[in-house]
């Protein structure tokens, strides 16, 4: 095998970064700036889905210190955010967790942080994909008035069979290739992010109204998380106010295909940076209006009430916008599935990159010769979470609920190692560049990194109990916790089914340990290529 032999298009098109012994894919390359990688991350994060998703779990742990909490999943995000952008500059990769953990600690540690994010994004692709079959029978609804046909969607049957339909769509767009998913998400964005503003500042003005017998007006406490009454439930809404920010990593992992930056930090970076402080006002700032106005009662739209929990805007859209309710009811469609579509680009990529270096099986790697898409591991990932959600249907009461809880754990473990990555990658390196790159590259990577794990440990005890999320649970034990060791369980077994097949992955000899001082001759490419 020659060396060469490490993708699907034409052995010219591949480049060794002399640097850090990243090697390109075949990926198309300077088709997204600034503004199209920003939409496409806007459109992974989904913020009309993600916060319908999410409110309802989050109050159920926080209560009245939702925005409070919000804002601290904030912190730890924009940690991870400083050393993913520190990493990504140094080791541009579509491989992102999974390459730079590899080198910072070793192919075991890389291969499930691989896994992880994967993971998290079978469960989310799963969720988006029931949020849209959910909000498609309700927009028929408002539109024929005919509130029965909301109910067609608690038909098992029906629900998992429009769930593949919605798959299927957004499979077929993302393998048409980056450009054609970019202008998509054009239209999307924009639809959403206007609906979102509306309804917030709807729900403020309801929340003042006199008849609204459970509005109030927001309260400083609301946004102090000291108030939340135990660590326990100040762990559980990090979880899930984790997953609310998850999803602007998938940025990075376009740095193969994003345009050359002329400025002190790639395309992809500032896109990464932008993107998570838009997100942050705009979730805190929402979580504070639907709090307001809805209360944390258990009446109809009250956030207490555990059958509105996983799907919070369903209830409030029209007692809050009235006739207007089919605008947010369509904006959260097109929200999930712009982010059905846009989200599959992140695990698609990370397989792609295991594949290319021999983590995984080598016909996961092939590029479309004309789309210049990772067909393969997009079809794959698709494939598998398609498969996911038809069982979770079946055996979970509440299967948004509970996925979007295991969801924020897999988010947690991934993200804690990708930052204390940085932290070990930059060690020695920062030392000699001052105290900023020290703080930047070292100190606040690794206390976000620390802060996850933290959560992710707890969080996974936590969730074993019967009672936790939904309530489903097997044999006693708690579906969410049931859920995220299975998860992290079938990585460690598929790992090591692989390593004997791909030896020299596993021993470090594809991808090799290094750090920011030595990393100009930590990587080799062997002659004889990769195994697998």
């Amino acid at each position: 095998m020659s060396k060469y032999d490490l993708g699907e298009a034409d052995p010219s098109t591949r480049t060794l970064d002399s640097v850090s012994g990243i090697s390109k894919k075949g990926l198309e390359s300077g088709t997204v700036g600034v503004v199209g990688a920003l939409v496409i991350g806007l459109s992974v994060c989904a913020p009309a889905y993600t916060l319908t998703s999410a409110i309802g779990p989050a109050a159920s742990e926080v209560g009245y210190q939702t925005p409070a909490i919000f804002l601290m999943g904030f912190l730890p995000m924009l940690l991870v955010a400083i050393g993913y952008r520190a990493l990504n500059t140094a080791m541009p990769d579509s491989g992102t967790s999974f390459t730079w953990a590899t080198r910072t600690f070793g192919p075991w540690v890389g291969w499930m942080a691989g896994w992880g994010l994967i993971a998290a994004t079978v469960l989310v692709l799963s969720n988006l994909a029931g949020v849209a079959v959910e909000f498609l029978f309700q927009s028929i609804a408002i539109i024929a008035d005919n509130p029965d046909i909301a109910l067609i969607a608690e038909n098992k049957f029906i629900n998992i069979l429009v769930c593949l339909a919605f798959m299927t769509i957004a499979t077929f767009i993302s393998y048409r290739g980056m450009t054609s998913t970019k202008v998509f998400q054009y239209i999307t964005v924009v639809f959403q992010m206007g609906v979102m503003i509306w309804f917030a500042v709807a729900m403020f003005i309801g929340a003042a109204d006199p008849s609204n017998t459970e509005g109030r007006m927001p309260e400083l406490s609301w946004f102090n998380p000291l108030e939340v009454p135990s660590f326990s439930a100040f762990a559980a809404g990090i979880a899930v106010s984790i997953f609310v920010y998850w999803g602007w990593d998938t940025v990075l992992t376009m740095g193969e295909e994003t345009k050359k930056s002329k400025g002190r930090f790639s395309t992809e970076s500032k896109a990464a940076m932008i993107l998570v402080l838009i997100l942050v006002f705009m979730y805190v700032g929402t979580a504070a209006a639907t709090v307001a106005f809805a209360g944390i009662g258990d009446g109809p739209t009250g956030l207490g009430n555990s059958d509105i929990a996983e799907n919070v805007f369903a209830a409030l859209a029209h007692p809050v916008m009235g006739p207007a309710a089919i605008f947010l009811s369509l904006a959260i469609l097109v929200s999930a599935m712009a982010s059905i579509n846009s989200t599959a680009i992140s695990p698609a990529r990370t397989l792609l990159a295991m594949s290319h270096y021999g983590a995984l099986p080598a016909a996961i790697k092939k590029i479309h010769p004309k789309h210049k898409s990772p067909y393969v591991a997009l079809f794959l990932s698709s494939i598998v979470a398609s498969v996911f959600y038809a069982i979770m249907r079946f055996i979970s009461e509440d299967v948004l609920w509970d996925t979007i809880t295991a969801l924020g754990m897999m988010v947690c473990f991934y993200y804690g190692i990708t930052a204390l990555a940085s932290t070990w990658y930059f060690r020695k390196s920062a030392l000699g560049e001052g105290f900023g790159s020290m703080l930047s590259k070292v100190i606040l990577p690794g206390l976000g990194g620390l802060l996850l794990l933290v959560v992710f440990v707890q969080t996974t005890v936590d969730s074993l109990d019967p009672s936790a999320g939904s309530g489903s649970n097997i044999a006693g034990i708690g579906l969410v916790g049931l859920i995220g060791i299975v998860m992290l369980g079938i990585g460690v077994v598929l790992m090591f089914v692989q390593s004997r097949f791909s030896p020299r992955f596993f021993k470090g000899e594809v991808l090799s340990k290094a750090d920011a001082t030595t990393d100009t001759s930590a990587f080799e490419l062997f002659d004889d290529g990769l195994e697998g």
